[in-house]
């Protein structure tokens, strides 16, 4: 194999036309420059030069080394140039959250890729669990969750709690048992976990989500509240998805006496560094986060 470094070497000097200048280029001695072309020529047995004085042509086989060596030596630079780019405005950012999370925060990551249009952001709205396994196996670059990460490969970073809110037709401006009751639950994937902390918590009728008169199934967190806003029933969300909901009219949101809220975890991988794109995605979500 060539040696990059005397082909470069070669290639400087039929560019530059003068063992002195090439040398002054690269930094060398004149010697060394000479050195680098006679071991080209030993390693490959032919003559690359045409010696006259202090002067030189090429040979054949040194113009077609020229010819053949020169884009290699480019594309090697580029393959260095891309390698160790690091962009913070260019290139693929994955996320995954919840859905209430990502309700909230899609619009502001599509804001940045607005600026910096060469940003294209995928961002993924799924279960902890499975966002958990996405971060551990580098399938994204970060996800935010409810739970903390109990995967070795998964670091996890408290950012900052999201309120539950219980949520009934904007006609109920108070709520009993009773009421809650007769009206029903709207239930989502999620519905029954956040139903037994918030429910529990401030009734002491309550006693298992299982129990609750089930009037409808979501699993679009963008419209789990439509049925609500009819007033078909009643359900428990995280705030963001509240905040997010079209008809705020025709929905009422109550903060209880007892306050619950989940917690928000950034997950990222415990043995690799984020690229700088990933970074500035971050940065501009964790400043919408509790705002």
């Amino acid at each position: 194999m060539i040696n990059l470094t005397w082909l470069n070497t070669f290639c400087t000097l039929v560019e530059v036309g003068h063992f002195t200048h090439t040398a002054q280029k690269l930094f060398m001695t004149q010697s060394g420059v000479s050195q680098h072309i006679r071991k080209l020529e030993t390693q490959l047995k032919t003559e690359l030069l045409i010696r006259e004085g202090k002067q030189f042509s090429l040979s054949d086989a040194g113009q077609r080394l020229y010819e053949q060596g020169k884009p290699l030596l480019t594309a090697m630079v580029n393959i260095e140039r891309e390698v160790t780019r690091d962009d913070p405005y260019e290139g693929g950012v994955k996320v995954m959250s919840p859905g209430s999370v990502g309700l909230k925060l899609y619009p502001k990551l599509l804001a940045l890729q607005a600026c910096y249009p060469r940003l294209s952001i995928d961002y993924r709205f799924a279960p902890n669990a499975d966002i958990q396994k996405a971060v551990g196996e580098s399938q994204i670059d970060f996800g935010f969750m409810s739970i903390k990460p109990t995967s070795p490969d998964v670091r996890g970073e408290l950012l900052a709690s999201e309120p539950l809110l219980l949520v009934t037709p904007a006609d109920m401006r108070t709520v009993s048992w009773q009421g809650l009751t007769e009206l029903g639950f709207i239930d989502h994937p999620d519905g029954a976990h956040h139903a037994d902390l918030l429910l529990s918590a401030n009734f002491q009728q309550f006693q298992h989500s299982d129990l609750l008169h089930r009037k409808g199934f979501s699993n679009q967190i963008s419209l789990i509240l439509e049925p609500v806003s009819r007033g078909l029933g009643f359900s428990v969300l995280p705030a963001y998805a509240v905040e997010a909901f079209n008809a705020q009219h025709a929905i009422k949101a109550h903060h209880l006496n007892v306050a619950v809220s989940e917690p928000l975890y950034v997950g990222v991988h415990s043995k690799k560094s984020l690229p700088n794109r990933a970074k500035t995605a971050l940065d501009e979500a964790l400043k919408w986060l509790g705002s």
